[in-house]
């Protein structure tokens, strides 16, 4: 229930009125809450990943996204996530989420969200996602595009691109698996 909160909290402040520029950092300001702890009384990682997606809908609203996923009639699906915990988040603190969008390549689009408390980078979460309509993946360059950017993707570092090489080789392993108990099952009832 507590994504549900902050998520209608997002909303009332209506992040769509003042415009940010895709490539411009969105920030929202939060505060742990009971909810958010795990037994070591700080926020437990799991957590992370959720406020980040509160994060990343501030960016959608901010940037328009959310306009161009509407014509297209997408909804945006996450891939993959990874994240850094570097500092504890304790019981009532306030916290900053700094969410960007690094880049792209032909099917993902990559996002991070900086956890940042007293100047202090907390925790990172990145993300690859992409938005998914009724009739296939809208392409990243074309939402691009549509967001107004009028350039191929900035260079992404050599870990991100590392990073994602992996995620689809893990894919890959998973639907190479999946075929073999398929064939295994076939063979077994035959």
């Amino acid at each position: 229930m507590n994504l549900w909160f902050r998520l209608f909290f997002t909303l009332l402040r209506r992040p769509w009125r003042k415009r940010a520029h895709p490539f411009e950092t969105t920030r929202i300001r939060m505060r742990v809450w009971p909810l958010d702890l795990d037994m070591n009384r700080h926020v437990t990682n799991g957590r992370y990943f959720t406020l980040a997606d509160v994060g990343r809908m501030h960016y959608v609203l901010r940037t328009g996204a959310f306009r161009i996923a509407w014509r297209h009639r997408a909804v945006p699906v996450v891939g993959d996530t990874w994240g850094k915990f570097r500092r504890e988040l304790k019981l009532f603190e306030s916290f900053e989420i700094h969410t960007r969008m690094l880049g792209w390549d032909a099917k993902w689009t990559f996002v991070e969200h900086r956890f940042v408390r007293k100047g202090r980078v907390v925790g990172v979460v990145v993300m690859r996602g992409l938005f998914r309509s009724p009739t296939g993946t809208v392409p990243p360059h074309e939402l691009a595009r549509e967001l107004g950017i009028e350039q191929a993707s900035p260079e992404m570092p050599s870990w991100l691109t590392a990073w994602s090489a992996s995620c689809d080789e893990m894919s890959r392993q998973l639907r190479e698996e999946e075929g073999r108990s398929t064939e295994t099952a076939a063979h077994v009832s035959a």
